[in-house]
């Protein structure tokens, strides 16, 4: 095995490499959401206060993810990664799952979000120092990928874990896999040599839009020179039109996502009236999808660009608006599919058009400053767990105002509002970053603060509609 991998390009290790760990870390939150759903339903928790603890991890993920893309850029990418599995892993083998002990619950979950915070942004600074720029769409595709594989992974296998070993073996298995990976990533990843950095940052794809403040000369082994920063350039990074129209959209997709995730496990159960263990192995068909859409968008991106068939923002543009406007579409219209086969085809569309959209604004960040992708990264991903925050907790707390309306949760009306507001906010996302370049000032309030006008909006129009 170790003959056969050497003969394998090292950059396409680390690439398999954190593909493997993204497909851990999901397999985790979709085995905390099963397995947490379990047990607080046999304690009798109620929606509201299940929405809170499901929420609860992403506090902590939103702290981590900007001093993670820090950390990254300052002692590596590989470091971090590795601390942040190690710490994880650990907390999941120790803390035990007991809904009635909610304050050790609530730090458990608040831990693993900071540990699992410094994971992509550690993940992209690796990336953007080992891929070049004709490879960086398939690449960052294929590694987020791992995500959308792992929670179907989780969704297949773990609900039978709990029916039979019991909600805490979930995690025990989720431990023991992000420590195997661990040692897979001490022995296997390195850092990059010099001379290979040439290769992933020369140029980059309109880096100079966030140029170099204090430029300093290295000597590289080869003889040549490269440039490397003496500091964060935070000013340009935070007041880039084009980077906040990448948070806008990293907000919206993780929104739904984090929505459907948490989320889709209850609607199934309580909405549609299903059993997750009687319904086989369809229930993962919409996180597979996400994996099969997300590969295939990397592929399309890194084709039209190496092809010259559209330049680099064109393809992004493209492949961002077709995924946000079917996912869109989809999300609408889950509601009205009252049985598991059109529930689950639903579900499957707006998930994996939604992973295709990622071939547009979330290989944007590498386009614009591969230098500093982990702080980008960070940035972005703070927005996203903004979305996870306020998505999970107020999905909990429209069905609960659902459920003292009408008793249960088995009618449309429950859920028409919690996939309106994600299907809402794709339009907007899109629209956004299809005309970022043309932006204006005037509109500088919505672009910072859109989910806000449209959260108000789709719960106002949830209690008119009562």
């Amino acid at each position: 095995m170790r003959l056969s991998l050497m003969k394998v390009p090292k950059r396409y290790l680390i690439v398999i490499l954190t593909f493997i760990s993204t497909c851990v870390c999901y397999i985790e939150r979709v085995g905390f959401s099963i397995a947490y759903t379990v047990a607080a339903d046999k304690a009798g928790v109620n929606q509201s206060s299940k929405g809170t603890i499901l929420s609860t991890f992403y506090y902590g993920y939103a702290c981590s993810q900007v001093p993670g893309g820090w950390a990254a850029q300052r002692i590596g990418g590989r470091k971090v990664l590795l601390l942040s599995f190690v710490l994880w892993s650990s907390t999941c083998f120790l803390i035990p799952l007991d809904p009635n002990r909610v304050f050790l619950l609530v730090l458990a979950r608040l831990l693993v979000g900071v540990a699992q915070g410094f994971i992509f942004p550690s993940i992209h600074t690796v990336l953007a120092q080992w891929v070049p720029p004709h490879e960086r769409s398939r690449s960052v595709s294929l590694t987020t990928s791992g995500m959308y594989l792992g929670a179907a992974m989780g969704m297949l296998t773990l609900p039978s874990l709990v029916k039979f070993k019991g909600p805490q073996s979930v995690f025990v298995a989720e431990a023991a896999l992000g420590a195997m990976w661990s040692l897979l990533w001490f022995k296997y990843a390195s850092d990059p040599p010099r001379s290979e950095h040439p290769k992933a940052t020369a140029a980059g794809f309109g880096e100079s839009l966030l140029p170099l403040k204090g430029n300093q000369k290295i000597k590289m082994e080869n003889g040549g020179s490269a440039s490397r920063t003496a500091k964060i350039p935070w000013k340009k990074i935070l007041l880039s039109l084009p980077v906040w129209a990448i948070v806008v959209n990293n907000f919206t997709f993780h929104y739904a996502l984090y929505v459907l995730m948490n989320w889709l496990p209850t609607y199934f159960e309580q909405g549609l009236n299903l059993s997750l263990q009687e319904m086989g192995s369809s229930k993962m068909l919409p996180y597979l999808n996400m994996f099969i859409f997300s590969n295939i968008g990397g592929v399309v991106a890194d084709h039209l660009i190496t092809k010259r068939i559209m330049s680099v923002t064109k393809t992004r543009k493209f492949l961002n608006t077709i995924g946000f406007v079917v996912a869109s579409l989809a999300l609408m219209a889950l509601p009205l599919f009252r049985t598991s086969s059109g529930a689950v085809f639903c579900s499957s569309l707006a998930l994996g058009f939604l992973a295709l959209g990622r071939a547009g604004f979330a290989v944007n960040h590498m386009d614009i400053a591969p230098r500093y992708a982990g702080i980008v990264m960070g940035v972005s991903n703070t927005a996203g767990t903004l979305a996870g925050i306020i998505g999970v907790d107020l999905t909990g707390k429209l069905l609960e105002a659902a459920t003292t309306a009408s008793s249960d949760l088995s009618s449309p009306e429950s859920w028409r509002v919690v996939f309106f507001i994600p299907g809402l906010l794709c339009i907007f996302s899109e629209f956004l970053f299809l005309v970022n370049s043309k932006y204006h000032l005037k509109f500088h309030f919505l672009i910072v603060h859109p989910w806000w006008v449209l959260l108000a909006y789709s719960i106002f129009s949830f209690r008119w509609s009562d």
